[in-house]
C-alpha cells in the first residue's frame, strides 16, 4: 500500500472514530443503536395513539443509569423513588436490549380498557400507559449487566404519567 494511500486510511479511521464519539456526546450519553432501540418502539406506540413522540433526554438517562448502577449487586425488580415516571425491566438467561425491553411494555396494551380507563383483572399495563402518556414528553434510559449476568433496563419519564382516574391519551 502506498505511503499516501495508507495516511488517507489512517485519516478515515481518525475521523470516524471522532464522529462515532461526537454522536454518543450529542445523542445524549448512550451510543445512537441503544437510543434508537429505546426511542422507536416508544414512538410507534405513541403514534399510534395519536400523541406526540418523545424526545430523549440526558438528565433522565443520567438518572436511570444512576438508578441502574444500584441493581446491579442484586438485579431486584425494584422501582426508584425519584420524581419520575419509571418503567423497569428484569430479563434473565440471556443479554436483553432496548427494544425487547420496550417490546415487552408496550405489549401489555392487549390488557387496557380505554372504554374504563383500566387494566384487565389481575394484569398489569401500567408500562404501557406510560409509554403512551400524552403530557410526557422526553425519556432517558439504561441497561445494565447485573453481576448474576441477569440484565436490569431501566426508563424514567418527564413530565411522569400513571395519575389515577386520568386517562393516558
Amino acid at each position: 500500500m502506498s505511503p499516501l494511500l495508507c495516511l488517507f486510511a489512517a485519516a478515515a479511521a481518525f475521523i470516524s472514530a471522532v464522529m462515532c464519539n461526537l454522536q454518543m456526546v450529542a445523542a445524549g450519553t448512550g451510543n445512537s443503536e441503544t437510543i434508537q432501540g429505546f426511542l422507536v418502539p416508544h414512538n410507534e406506540a405513541r403514534s399510534q395513539v395519536g400523541v406526540p413522540p418523545l424526545k430523549w433526554d440526558v438528565k433522565l438517562t443520567n438518572y436511570a443509569r444512576t438508578y441502574a448502577r444500584v441493581r446491579r449487586g442484586d438485579c431486584l425488580l425494584q422501582h426508584s423513588v425519584g420524581p419520575f415516571g419509571e418503567n423497569i425491566f428484569w430479563g434473565s438467561g440471556k443479554r436483553w436490549n432496548a427494544t425487547e425491553a420496550v417490546a415487552a411494555w408496550v405489549d401489555e396494551k392487549k390488557w387496557y380498557n380505554y372504554a374504563n380507563n383500566s387494566c384487565s383483572s389481575g394484569q398489569d399495563c401500567t408500562h404501557y400507559t406510560q409509554i403512551v402518556w400524552r403530557t410526557t414528553t422526553k425519556v432517558g434510559c439504561a441497561v445494565i449487566k447485573c453481576n448474576s449476568g441477569d440484565t436490569f433496563i431501566t426508563c424514567n419519564y418527564y413530565p411522569p404519567g400513571n395519575y389515577i382516574g386520568d386517562r393516558p391519551y
